[in-house]
């Protein structure tokens, strides 16, 4: 049965190449946590409020690895015991920027374990004609050209919305660019590997390929709509 399965999955798949992943692409397959929790975001009868749930708990599993990097600096406190040196993140907050509108659910879990940070919105749709991204809505934070900012949207399929959104953020004089996601495909990988080799990804789950229509499969399905409970 399980290879009944595959073989159909593997059918829906666009040939493409096979990936190789570079050091700054953080892939977490395997994970046993990451693994259980995606299982039950895949199924179709998953609700909406589970699914964001999910999506909101995943996202805190990779950010502790996304962060662990981040630079610190000694602050003197005094424990109940006694004085001691301690550690805290150095330099100014970071700016989250969450890619309309999926993107918006990874936003407070990140925000839930930095609550420091700040905030910015990109919102992007397809040019029926040009077929290329346009932005509909972009508000970023003061001086964020000097902050570490993380584009967050669950799903990485071409990989155009990224390319767009980290393109922007550079052109405003931003530097230091990651981009979390909950699945992404081989081609959105390549894409943001070849195009922007200094941004840091962080992926749960690297899923086989995207289909005809460039969905990811198996995928999740619509992220936004799953999320929102649109459709």
């Amino acid at each position: 049965m399980n290879d009944v399965i595959l073989e159909h999955e593997s059918k829906l798949i666009v040939d493409y190449p096979t990936v190789v992943l570079e050091p700054t692409t953080h892939i977490y397959n395997g994970h046993a946590l990451i693994e259980s929790k995606i299982s039950i975001m895949r199924d179709v009868s998953t609700p909406s409020s589970i699914f964001r749930k999910l999506v909101e708990e995943v996202t805190k599993l990779i950010a502790f690895d996304a962060f662990s990097h981040l630079k610190m600096e000694s602050k003197e406190i005094i424990t109940p015991i006694c004085p001691t040196i301690g550690k805290r993140i150095a330099g100014k907050k970071q700016v989250l920027v969450p890619i309309l509108r999926a993107g918006l659910a990874m936003e407070q879990p990140m925000k839930d374990i930095v609550p420091q940070a700040r905030t910015g919105f990109c919102g992007i749709y397809r040019d029926e004609e040009t077929l290329k991204p346009q932005k509909y809505f972009w508000k970023m934070p003061k001086d964020i050209e000097n902050r570490e900012v993380f584009v967050l949207d669950p799903m990485l399929a071409t990989g155009g919305s990224a390319d767009f959104t980290v393109s922007e953020l550079k052109k405003i004089g931003c530097k230091t660019i990651h981009f979390m996601g909950i699945i992404g495909a081989p081609q959105g990988i390549d894409l943001m590997q070849k195009k922007h080799p200094d941004v840091e990804l962080f992926i749960a789950h690297l899923d086989k390929g995207l289909n005809s229509n460039g969905y990811i499969v198996p995928g999740l399905g619509d992220a936004g709509d799953r999320i929102f409970g649109t459709k």
